[in-house]
């Protein structure tokens, strides 16, 4: 009897639309169909949502009791399940969060911090379908992309556990989509979610503290200037079509070339706003860390507003790469600035919790498995 009633419970909180994700006129259209409900209570719930970080509607005290039962019984305002939450050594958190009620549905986010700022990476599917051959999350196979309530549900854990509710100065400062995921193979959802994060009277995210990060999908990089104005990263990794064919096979649709014209495109749309465009470019020894590549790279990107980011390689168990050296990476650096394009080398984070891409999604998979 108890059993029933707990599946019973479970059933009916599943069945609850949660709003967390929902754009303001969409939870305005939703509210509409509840005669209690006034014009302004959309605005009342997304302020005590996004602002104060409410998710039991009793706390929401300047709506009427009716109202607030009414809405307890047909909605629930919910982040995810995390499954697991782990703290590095340098402060980098890591966090495992599933979706619904089925065990394939989780995710990986890591809020990296840095000195004057930390920055929120997230998904935006549920594993991959690139098969970018450096990338772990290449090793699992797409399971689904997110909606929009679990990417910003994403930034709401974050932001729960940064106390960033009823602040001015937040915790969570950047956020980039370099999660799980090619984000503009699902960019309805990831569109919606940038809205509500960005929308100025709840999250309210600065445009220019968002990036997408791309494979390459070149039909859609004009949108992310035209449809959401933030900013833009391209998962580059080599100078020639035929090493990029491997290390990228999105590649062999979208070539370099073709690639580098879209770039050209969103910079235009964005014009005034000029934010420069990052090239994200894993080192990975004797592949693509040559001086004569570092050369490559200037001429490819000098007439663009380029920055490049080299990311020293990250190892999972199984890939065939190993990371460049040191004093390599710096010298590619070197040629880079000297070429006039702006760079930076990542400094790796998170390594004692597995911080790479789906490495940590994989370990408790792996965990799983040995005890079924």
């Amino acid at each position: 009897m108890l059993r029933r009633r707990c599946y019973s419970r479970l059933a009916a909180a599943l069945a609850k639309k949660n709003l967390i994700g929902l754009s303001l006129p969409q939870l305005q259209h939703e509210l509409a169909t509840i005669p209690e409900a006034r014009k302004y209570t959309a605005q009342q719930v997304w302020e005590h949502m996004y602002r104060r970080g409410i998710t039991d509607f009793q706390g929401m005290t300047n709506l009427s009791k009716t109202l607030r039962s009414e809405l307890d019984s047909r909605y629930k305002i919910h982040y995810g399940h995390v499954q697991l939450a782990q703290v590095s050594r340098d402060q980098t958190r890591k966090w495992l969060v599933g979706f619904a009620d089925d065990p394939r549905a989780v995710v990986e986010s890591v809020l990296i911090p840095e000195p004057d700022r930390a920055t929120l990476c997230v998904s935006s599917q549920i594993g991959c379908s690139l098969q970018c051959s450096f990338c772990h999350t290449g090793t699992q196979k797409l399971f689904r992309s997110l909606t929009a309530s679990e990417v910003v549900g994403q930034y709401m854990i974050a932001a729960k556990e940064a106390n960033d509710f009823n602040v001015t100065k937040k915790t969570v400062s950047n956020m980039v989509f370099m999660g799980q995921g090619e984000p503009l193979y699902n960019w309805r959802q990831v569109r919606q979610a940038i809205q509500v994060l960005t929308d100025t009277n709840g999250i309210a995210m600065p445009k220019h503290k968002i990036t997408v990060s791309t494979s390459g999908v070149v039909p859609l990089i004009p949108n992310v200037a035209s449809d959401v104005g933030v900013s833009l990263a391209i998962s580059l990794h080599a100078t020639r079509n035929d090493l990029r064919d491997v290390l990228v096979p999105l590649n062999k649709t979208f070539p370099l070339e073709i690639v580098l014209e879209a770039c050209t495109t969103y910079a235009q749309l964005m014009g005034n706003r000029g934010r420069r465009i990052t090239f994200e470019y894993v080192m990975l020894d004797g592949v693509n860390d040559s001086q004569s590549e570092a050369r490559d790279l200037v001429r490819l990107l000098r007439q663009l507003p380029s920055h490049v980011n080299l990311i020293p390689f990250n190892p999972w168990p199984g890939s065939i790469y190993r990371t460049s050296k040191p004093e390599k990476i710096e010298k590619f650096a070197r040629i880079v600035m000297e070429g006039g394009v702006h760079c930076t080398v990542r400094r790796p984070r998170g390594q004692d919790i597995m911080a790479a891409c789906g490495q940590l999604k994989s370990s408790a998979e792996k965990k799983r498995s040995l005890v079924t």
